[in-house]
């Protein structure tokens, strides 16, 4: 996932199409001098509508379409026949986006299944003909509904990765090499922080053709949740991953106080993710020794934990165990 091409933030003008005009029609053929009402209705105007799509990844292609316009509904005619319906204008998703409303900032929905079909914004109702105001005192009315106007509103349409596992740790903690060992994914890894800049999936293979994706989460820095480095933009990733992998190197200077960050930068975005599944995973441990581990296990959170090694390889495949554990509780 090229950085220039993940986009997880638009924000869209709708504008849904009219509805057609009801029509005023008298019944009027070689049989019949002076019939009834006969006025159709209106066609509804065309809807704007979300469609999840698995195959998608990124909000890129709405990124520079700024207007999205969906089609009037046509007038009715004589004999009483509706109008047809606007067209539909369809607006395809990555599962886990979320729409928003401009004015208000409230969460409308969330697409998180493949064909998932709500409507972002509605058309107008189309007009109702004059055959529906024909009364015992008024037989003959002469009068029939104008359209309903569409509406013109701004959305936001905001992308949370989905994905099982999301890895937190501080820039340059092992992340992405951690990610490039467990699955077929290729990140951009550097020895510099804010080597990712946007989350990277990756499909994990497991045992018995079973799989689990797993997602590259940007480093937290203390202050994120106020905005700060990459800020909210990467901490509402986090959001829906099912299990997060809390990631420190063993060559860090003080582990406890590192997780603790962490945790509390977390909790000052959104404290309902400390609820969730959660695993101190230490890396570099090719850099310790049994007798080392033992004793830096003492000083570690009470929580359940692990000592791995990208490098080596060591304790991968126990990761992916007790991952998959998580992931199945």
């Amino acid at each position: 996932m090229a950085d220039s091409n993940f986009v997880d933030y638009v924000k869209v003008c709708c504008r849904t199409g009219n509805g057609g005009a009801g029509v005023m029609h008298l019944l009027r053929d070689k049989r019949t001098a002076k019939g009834g009402p006969d006025g159709g209705n209106g066609g509804r105007g065309g809807d704007i509508i979300l469609r999840g799509n698995s195959q998608l990844w990124t909000l890129l292609h709405l990124k520079y379409r700024k207007h999205i316009i969906a089609e009037d509904g046509f007038r009715g005619e004589g004999g009483r026949r509706t109008g047809a319906d606007g067209k539909d204008e369809f607006l395809e998703v990555p599962l886990g986006t979320i729409a928003k409303d401009v004015e208000t900032g409230e969460v409308m929905f969330e697409i998180t299944e493949h064909g998932q079909e709500v409507i972002l914004v509605k058309g107008g109702r189309g007009g109702l003909g004059n055959h529906n105001f024909s009364t015992p005192t008024n037989q003959t009315p002469r009068f029939a509904q104008p359209g309903e106007a569409g509406k013109e509103e701004w959305k936001i349409l905001e992308l949370k990765v989905l994905a099982d596992v999301g890895l937190v740790g501080f820039p340059n903690a092992g992340k992405s090499t951690l990610l490039s060992v467990m699955s077929a994914a290729k990140p951009e890894i550097a020895d510099y922080p804010f080597t990712t800049l946007v989350p990277n999936l990756g499909i994990v293979q497991y045992r018995d053709f079973k799989s689990f994706v797993m997602a590259d989460i940007p480093g937290i820095i203390e202050g994120a949740h106020e905005g700060k480095g990459l800020g909210t933009r990467f901490l509402r990733h986090i959001e829906r991953n099912a299990t997060l992998l809390f990631l420190i190197p063993a060559d860090s200077e003080n582990i406890k106080a590192e997780y603790k960050i962490l945790t509390n930068e977390l909790k000052k975005f959104n404290k309902e993710l400390l609820d969730k599944k959660r695993l101190l995973v230490i890396s570099k441990a090719d850099l310790l020794d049994e007798e080392l581990m033992k004793e830096m296990k003492k000083e570690l959170p009470r929580v359940p934990h692990m000592f791995i090694s990208s490098a080596t390889g060591f304790n991968i495949v126990k990761l992916k165990d007790k991952l998959w554990e998580m992931i199945s509780e």
